[in-house]
């Protein structure tokens, strides 16, 4: 009895539950660990911006996906981790704690937008985190005496031990070491009360209050923890561009970063990292189909943010579940073939609506 007590406990901790995941999950790792002997390059490059990508979008994901608070102003997170990285790497420190002020400073700002957030949700709470957005990049751009202004800032290069890593493979094992640490992080957070806290201001904050839950606690701490994973995120976008401006960080920004978690898939830890590939690979598929478009059509200066808002709407109208929601679907087509039935996703549907998505 003890065994099978011990037995059941490892598994309901363990991260893999069974031999399949560790087998894939390890499978991805060592092409992880060898792409840069493979890959080109230029597609390194895009590698370690989807890492980049990923690891704000797990805070993103925290925020929206599992407590329910949309951020429509999370590029200015993303720009004070940039821009504290910058300054403090320019000021000659190492780079572990230029990182961890980076973080701190932008969990720091997050906690401030998070207070007067607290009385509003849904629209009012977007609309609040959007005009955040505004201030933060308007003060990017006038404090010239420590961003440079619109004129920009120029990042030194990441150095880590005295190993100048660069902008190449050295920088993207940075990258990767710390976006496993970060989605370590976030899934054992989420499998803690205070994970689960979050779920349940996120399906019905009434519930959840009368469960004895502290909204404003609870929502505090997801902000915070989204903004310091943005700051980190901000901090290796820093040096991987070596030079950051104002621009950088706009309402466009914020709409990607969002864009990428709905299209990945709301309330899933691959959502986010689904969709930071397909936030930096559609750039690339839309350049390449410029060639086979009409002139007037291809040429035309909107044309990547119509494709984006077609797609956004596709997602909404046929998969509100985001591309990790598609591959669940599939994955368990695969697994019942030939015993499918039609109207099997149809029921399974109605019973994952939350107050949230009403």
């Amino acid at each position: 009895m003890r065994f099978l007590f011990k037995t059941s406990y490892a598994q309901d901790v363990a991260l893999a539950k069974h031999g399949g995941h560790t087998f894939w999950y390890g499978l991805l790792c060592v092409a992880l660990l060898v792409a840069p002997w493979v890959v080109p390059e230029y597609w390194m490059a895009q590698l370690t911006f989807v890492l980049i990508y990923g690891i704000v979008g797990l805070g993103l994901m925290l925020l929206a996906g599992f407590t329910g608070q949309f951020s429509i102003g999370h590029a200015a997170f993303l720009g004070t981790g940039a821009y504290t990285q910058a300054v403090l790497s320019n000021m000659g420190v190492p780079l572990p704690i230029a990182l961890l002020g980076a973080a701190a400073l932008s969990a720091a700002v997050g906690v401030v937008v998070a207070m007067p957030a607290l009385r509003v949700k849904g629209i009012y709470l977007g609309i609040a985190t959007l005009s955040f957005g505004f201030i933060v990049e308007e003060v990017f751009a006038r404090w010239e005496s420590v961003t440079g202004g619109n004129s920009g800032l120029h990042v030194k290069t990441a150095t880590l031990f005295g190993l100048e890593l660069g902008s190449g493979d050295g920088f993207y094992y940075l990258c990767l070491v710390i976006a496993v640490l970060a989605t370590l992080g976030i899934l054992n957070l989420l499998r803690s009360p205070t994970g689960r806290a979050f779920v349940a201001i996120r399906d019905s904050e009434i519930s959840a209050q009368s469960m004895g839950i502290h909204l404003a606690r609870y929502k505090t701490m997801s902000f915070a923890i989204s903004a310091a994973l943005a700051g980190v995120g901000g901090g290796l976008y820093a040096h991987k561009l070596s030079f950051i401006s104002p621009d950088q960080f706009n309402i466009i920004q914020s709409i990607d970063l969002l864009l990428m978690v709905v299209i990945g898939g709301l309330g899933s830890v691959h959502g986010a990292f689904l969709g930071a590939i397909f936030l930096i690979a559609m750039p690339q598929l839309i350049s390449m189909g410029k060639d086979y478009l009409p002139a007037m059509v291809g040429q035309a200066p909107g044309l990547q943010g119509l494709v984006y808002g077609l797609v956004l709407i596709a997602f909404v109208m046929f998969e509100p579940l985001g591309l990790y929601g598609r591959w669940l679907k599939i994955r368990t087509w695969l697994q019942l073939f030939p015993f499918y039935r039609r109207g099997l996703f149809k029921r399974q549907k109605s019973f994952t609506k939350s107050d949230r998505l009403r």
